[in-house]
């Protein structure tokens, strides 16, 4: 769900059919802001029938530093689930606010026993504020073959200790896929389907290269679902036993033409045929019990903590790809990431960080 006026436009005549089953809201953009009475109505309605799901953006599991930002979020987020009820809760891969770089898209953290130790840690402290089921969505950006190879594995270990689920973003497969030249499915198989209570569907763009040598896939929520994802979404949904949820993703001000709505129109009806065809929710699906962990003190890493926040500078500043390539970092092996995966993540931090 998306606040602008031509997202809301669009999906009204969803809206009036009752053919939206289910909204997922970003409720953390609202944080400071004062919801619209509109908006909040229709929350509400959704809520008040079990059809809401929560997706958080700005908590940052992977921080290294526990701040009085992160301790706010928690508590905003109990207020937001006093006022309304959510079916579940997620939040994204990766980490995003370090110092005042605290916007934008979450970077990757390699699999390391101190990385899984704080991203649990931040995990089970989410879990505490909420009675409802928690999980973690994969990650579009990459710096390396090796970040994508090692993420299934990492989100498997990462949601044990409180019983979580995936969302298995399938464009953000998509951009992996495009960016490192490896087949789809294959990087399906090293997730843990099993898993997988939710699907993402969207668009995106791309992004030419520095080097002039290919462009880059980014997951930017701005255009049609490509084919290569609805080609495969018949077999990924058989796959995931216990998948509840399918959620298209596309930002509100994207939807600004009546060509680009009717695109929009296509994609979704494509997919509710795609769903109604496969059937994936019938059967028993697995029933979630709190696991009640001890609580601890926020685990912090202040070499992570700074290793974070330099490389987040010198993105921002647009050190050369040698320096950034050379930099002797403990946890980060930038040796061996991609360039124009560097180049990339600099032209997303600064579009977002412009001052």
């Amino acid at each position: 769900m998306m606040p602008e006026a031509d997202f809301v436009s669009a999906i009204l005549p969803l809206l009036q059919n009752n053919s939206v089953d289910v909204l997922e809201w970003s409720f953390d953009t609202f944080y400071d802001t004062q919801e619209p009475e509109w908006l909040s109505g229709l929350l509400d309605f959704y809520a008040e029938n079990g059809r809401l799901l929560g997706h958080g953006v700005y908590y940052s599991l992977f921080d290294a530093r526990w701040t009085e930002r992160q301790e706010g979020w928690i508590e905003k987020l109990k207020e937001e689930f006093r006022h309304r009820k959510y079916n579940h809760i997620t939040e994204h891969f990766g980490f995003m606010n370090t110092e005042n770089f605290h916007q934008g898209v979450p970077l990757p953290v390699p699999l390391h026993s101190k990385t899984l130790q704080i991203g649990k840690n931040r995990l089970r402290r989410l879990q505490d504020a909420v009675e409802i089921p928690v999980g973690v969505e994969n990650l579009a950006f990459s710096f390396s073959i090796n970040d994508v190879k090692e993420q299934g594995e990492f989100l498997d270990k990462l949601i044990e200790d409180i019983d979580g689920f995936l969302i298995l973003d399938l464009h953000n497969i998509y951009c992996q896929s495009c960016n490192f030249e490896i087949n789809m499915q294959e990087i399906i198989r090293l997730y843990p389907l099993e898993k997988v209570k939710e699907i993402h569907l969207s668009g995106g763009s791309w992004q030419e290269s520095a080097y002039g040598e290919k462009t880059v896939r980014r997951d930017t929520h701005d255009d049609s679902i490509p084919d290569e994802i609805l080609n495969i979404l018949p077999e990924v949904l058989s796959r995931c036993h216990n998948l509840e949820y399918v959620i298209i993703e596309r930002l509100g001000h994207t939807l600004n033409s009546e060509a680009k709505k009717q695109a929009f129109f296509d994609d979704f009806n494509r997919v509710k045929e795609i769903i109604e065809i496969s059937d994936p929710f019938t059967g028993n699906k697995k029933v979630w019990n709190k696991k009640n962990g001890q609580y601890s003190e926020p685990v912090e890493d202040l070499l992570l903590h700074n290793e974070q926040t330099k490389l987040t500078k010198m993105l921002f500043e647009g050190d050369s790809i040698q320096s950034v390539k050379n930099k002797p970092f403990h946890y980060f092996k930038p040796g061996k990431w991609d360039e124009e995966m560097i180049t990339a993540a600099q032209q997303i931090i600064k579009k977002w960080n412009p001052y």
